[in-house]
Formats: structure tokens, C-alpha cells, sequence
């Protein structure tokens, strides 16, 4: 049976009995779920797949941009030092789906990149989670870095170590913190749901994502599909979040 006739059979009544309610329908859906999950649905898989490649990517990024970011920002050797700094600051808290609206026009037809016809694809969803993304990682970045002892960086320029060299330690000396700014920027990512749906459009099989399907899915009743995915979603954030413990945990004992 499809994965779509699967999914609905769990929201329709099995039985006529007027005490059928909420806690029937939960149960049928966990079970349904728990169904497509076992049975490797090839629409969850899909789903899943490309959850994996888009907020993947956009957490890369984000580590590879906000990382050095925050530790310029700590030793605050920038000439726009402050009006980054606030940027940071207040993108950390910037609501998804104003991210979304601004990507939009950006990548819209008359809009300044619209001739790279990126919007409803992926690169523009890794666009909108790398700038939701981003901003928290470098912001727990340069938070981490604040805690360390400010001799550390005063030696190291004594043993002519330049800038680059300075954050470099710096960062090394707090690579558990940084992982674990490196988790929150990709559990924000991957969590994301305004500025996805609003670049992505949410397109069967080439765009949609586990948290756009599972709003679009419970939204039409579908509930065994919405668990099934929400489930998914759930384990892959519990995979990344102990593979950076363990990365963190080998670091400290190395």
C-alpha cells in the first residue's frame, strides 16, 4: 500500500463505536508509524535523505563561516567590530520566516539574484538555514572563547603569533564548546520550518523537507506520516548531538 493510503488510514475511524477518541487515534498512528518507519517507506527515506543533505550542508557552512567569526569577534581586531557584533547578537533571535521573506525577494524572478533561478530548490533552502544557522554558531563561539583566560591570547602575541595563529589556539583550546555551537547551529537548521517553506515551497520530491512535511501532513490529517517523520527527525537530531559528544569527549582526552 502507498505510503499516502498508509499514512490516512490512521486519521480514518476503524470501528463505529462512540467512544472512539483522541487516544484511538494516537495509537493507530504510532503503530502506522512505527510501520513505515520499519518498512523503510521510500517517501520517508526521501524525505529524511534530503533533510540530511540541506540542513548538513547549511551547518557546514554555518561552522565554517561563524566559527572564525566569533573568535574575530573575540579578540576584536575587526574595524566593524560592533555593528557585527549586534548583527550577531540580534540573528540569534531573528525569526525564521523574516529570513525567508528576505531570501525570497532576494532569489525572486525580478529580485537581484533571480537570474540564478534558485528559489523552490535546495541551495536556496541551505541559504535561509545557513543564515538562521549562522549566527549562533558564531555567537557560542565567541561566548566560548570570552570564558578563557585572557593571558592565554596576551602569550601567545609575546611568541609572535599573529592573528590567525591566536584564534586558532584560541579555538582549539575550546574545540567541546565549539562543538557544541556547531550542534545548535545545525538543531537550528534542521528544525526550521518558516524560511524552508517559504524558499523551498515545500515541492514532492524535490524540496520537501521533514519539518515542512510534517506541517503540511498533520495538517491534512495524515498523522501516521507526521509521527513517522517527527520520529526520523527526533533520531537524527539524537545521532548528530552524540557523534559532536563523542568528538568532544576524544578531544578532551587527547
Amino acid at each position: 500500500m502507498p505510503a499516502k493510503q498508509r499514512a490516512r488510514s490512521a486519521c480514518e475511524p476503524r470501528n463505529t463505536q462512540p467512544h472512539t477518541g483522541a487516544m484511538d487515534l494516537v495509537t493507530e498512528a504510532l503503530a502506522d508509524a512505527a510501520r513505515l518507519i520499519l518498512d523503510r517507506d521510500p517517501e520517508l527515506l526521501r524525505i529524511a535523505a534530503l533533510s540530511v543533505a540541506v540542513s548538513g550542508a547549511a551547518a557546514i557552512l554555518a561552522a565554517l563561516l561563524g566559527v572564525p567569526l566569533g573568535a574575530a569577534l573575540h579578540l576584536g581586531r575587526l574595524p566593524a567590530r560592533r555593528p557585527l557584533a549586534l548583527a550577531v547578537n540580534t540573528g540569534m533571535g531573528l525569526p525564521p520566516v523574516v529570513v525567508g521573506l528576505a531570501v525570497t525577494l532576494v532569489l525572486w524572478r525580478t529580485g537581484p539574484l533571480g537570474a540564478l533561478r534558485l528559489l523552490y530548490t535546495p541551495p536556496a533552502m541551505v541559504l535561509a538555514q545557513l543564515i538562521v544557522a549562522l549566527p549562533l554558531v558564531a555567537g557560542f563561539t565567541r561566548a566560548a572563547l570570552d570564558l578563557l583566560d585572557p593571558d592565554l591570547a596576551l602569550a601567545l602575541r609575546a611568541d609572535g603569533a599573529g592573528d590567525r595563529r591566536v584564534a586558532y589556539e584560541l579555538v582549539r583550546a575550546t574545540a567541546a564548546q565549539v562543538l557544541v555551537a556547531v550542534a545548535a547551529g545545525f538543531g537550528r537548521a534542521i528544525a526550521e520550518v518558516g524560511a524552508s517553506l517559504m524558499v523551498g515551497g515545500n515541492i514532492v520530491g524535490q524540496t520537501r523537507i521533514l519539518t515542512t512535511a510534517i506541517a503540511l501532513e498533520a495538517g491534512r490529517g495524515d498523522f501516521a506520516l507526521a509521527l513517522a517523520l517527527g520520529l526520523v527527525l527526533l533520531l537524527l537530531a539524537l545521532l548528530v548531538n552524540a557523534g559532536l559528544s563523542v568528538a568532544a569527549r576524544l578531544h578532551a582526552a587527547a
